[in-house]
């Protein structure tokens, strides 16, 4: 016992931790640049009409997927990281967008077939709504889709 050493004492004066900032706050303006394009877009579509909507909304997936990655590299710690391990998380996140991407074109596949098909939903659609100005509506139904007359 005579014998112990005291192992535990750390000489704190050469040991600074230092903490930079600077990859934080090159994240931050990248992200912020990034948002600004894609808030200018909407407000020169919004004004203008241009670029059309469905390329806007390509270019909004381009820049949301970008943003995506780079928050995965940046914040998960992948970008020091093998790169069977960046595939490893990269893979399924391109198959979660286009897992989206294929549920959202059934839903609107699905949407106009009901349209087209629910002879309710098309007779509600095209019922006529009495006016706001206290003026009395037409008494006559409106025609049903497909019957004689």
């Amino acid at each position: 016992m005579s014998n112990h050493v005291d192992t535990t004492t750390v000489n704190r004066d050469s040991a600074h931790a230092t903490f930079d900032t600077k990859p934080i706050w090159r994240t931050f303006w990248i992200l912020l640049g990034i948002t600004l394009v894609e808030l200018a877009l909407a407000t020169i579509h919004l004004k203008t009409g241009f670029p059309p909507k469905y390329v806007l909304n390509g270019v909004y997936l381009i820049l949301t997927c970008a943003k995506a990655f780079y928050i995965i590299a940046e914040f998960m710690h992948l970008r020091h990281e093998v790169k069977n391990l960046i595939m490893t998380i990269a893979v399924p996140a391109m198959l979660f967008i286009w897992f989206a991407i294929a549920f959202l074109a059934d839903g609107n596949s699905y949407r106009e077939l009901r349209n087209r098909y629910d002879r309710y939903h098309v007779e509600q659609n095209n019922t006529k709504v009495a006016p706001a100005g206290g003026e009395e509506a037409p008494t006559q139904p409106a025609k049903k889709p497909g019957s004689p007359e």
